[in-house]
């Protein structure tokens, strides 16, 4: 909500508790359309967030924030991650479609299945599902979603009988400017991959180098392809952790001293729930063992993101660094998502370079801190793709859904 290090708040371009502050929203909402970008994007947290791992342990509601954003915006897409573990279908779907009238077809819905003990006992749980049961939920959970939002446009009753839930009925809820919200999906597990094929419209990817995301972009659009849809009907958005600066030593030290602001442990305590392993009991100047690299013992119960452990073990592999000093280049290079510390410039050749290679259909990009990261990237990134032909010069389309099907074509595979 404040950046993605947890030091962001540390900074006087912020008020005391921004993150409830309204003016603070409107800001981004529109700093975020004076840049004509797609979409900004927000997380849930149906729980009290660990602050030695989460940079942002606490949150509002999404759909909810969202709706102040939009009354202050007109084109920019707003999306809101939504659990399909601890939510119901029917209130979801009511919810979203409202939530997509209220700002004229700009909603999108990202669908997670949500991991963590400590939120599964927020509803009455004693402990959060196996991975295979959240995302057979998560599938019959999409499905009746999508069957309510059709019924508003055709006013037939839906009726659905499955594992999970049981519906006979319709929203009363009329459809929306772009008919019904956009599906996005977050998470690189093979279930949740295979549920973004059939269903999603946007991916939120995790991808630490190019070949990785190359890989991913092509079995996405494979899937959805093997589902009748087309290629194109999938947008790949891996995200992008990123510290900008007028020069590379400017941006590693804005990225070092927003790093060095935050709790010495944090970076311990991110890795240690990403790959499942406590990392403080590891050697610090010896390489990972085999025990912390090797695969999963049990991917039901792993409780990290099975995107992220994939790309870090590969990102380890790859060099077979220490430790210490793994921790240290990842503020540099990412952990999880994909790091990039340099000058609006240099990201453009990024950008430009995995577009061109056919990795990605865009970036969802997360800056060190929003204050002020976000106008760098509307005011020095976004001209330097305009002048190379990357990026519309304004928008074109006035929907969400408009906006991705206005995008390149997916390139052949």
């Amino acid at each position: 909500m404040l950046g993605y290090l947890p030091a962001a708040w540390k900074t006087p371009h912020l008020k005391k508790d921004a993150f409830v502050d309204p003016e603070y929203w409107e800001n981004l909402g529109k700093t975020a359309e004076r840049g004509t970008l797609d979409a900004i994007f927000l997380a849930d947290g149906p729980l009290l967030g660990d602050p030695a791992y989460d940079a942002n342990p606490i949150r509002l509601e999404p759909t909810v924030n969202w709706g102040h954003v939009a009354a202050a915006t007109s084109r920019v897409g707003l999306v809101a991650t939504a659990s399909s573990t601890f939510n119901d279908p029917f209130e979801l779907a009511e919810r979203f479609l409202s939530f997509d009238h209220q700002t004229g077809g700009r909603a999108a819905w990202n669908v997670v299945t949500t991991r963590g003990v400590p939120a599964a006992r927020n509803f009455g749980m004693p402990d959060i599902p196996f991975r295979d049961d959240r995302y057979e939920r998560a599938n019959e959970f999409v499905d009746v979603v999508r069957a309510l939002w059709a019924s508003a446009a055709t006013g037939r009753d839906v009726h659905f009988h499955g594992g999970f839930f049981d519906i006979d009925g319709r929203l009363r809820v009329p459809p929306s400017k772009q008919g019904h919200p956009v599906i996005f999906q977050a998470g690189g597990s093979p279930q949740g991959r295979e549920l973004a094929g059939r269903a999603a419209e946007g991916v939120f990817a995790a991808e630490l180098t190019k070949n990785q995301a190359i890989e991913h972009y092509r079995l996405v659009k494979g899937f959805a392809r093997s589902n009748g849809r087309s290629p194109d009907d999938i947008k790949i958005l891996p995200g992008l952790l990123l510290s900008l600066g007028s020069t590379e030593e400017e941006a590693r030290r804005r990225s070092d001293e927003i790093h060095d602001a935050g709790p010495p442990s944090y970076s311990i305590g991110w890795l240690s729930q990403a790959i499942g392993f406590d990392a403080s009991k590891l050697e610090l100047d010896e390489p990972f063992p085999e025990e912390v690299l090797a695969p999963i013992g049990n991917a039901q119960s792993f409780l990290g993101s099975i995107g992220f452990r994939e790309s870090i073990i590969t990102q380890i592999r790859k060099t077979n660094p220490t430790v210490r000093s793994y921790l240290k280049q990842t503020r540099y290079t990412g952990s999880g998502h994909a790091g990039f510390v340099g000058t609006p410039e240099q990201l453009a050749d990024h950008i430009e370079d995995w577009f061109h290679a056919g990795a990605i259909d865009g970036f969802n990009l997360q800056p060190d801190r929003l204050i002020d990261g976000l106008d760098v990237i509307v005011d020095e990134l976004v001209p330097i793709l305009r002048e190379r032909g990357l990026y519309r010069h304004q928008y074109e389309t006035e929907t969400l859904r408009e906006h991705f099907q206005a995008a390149s074509p997916t390139p052949p595979f």
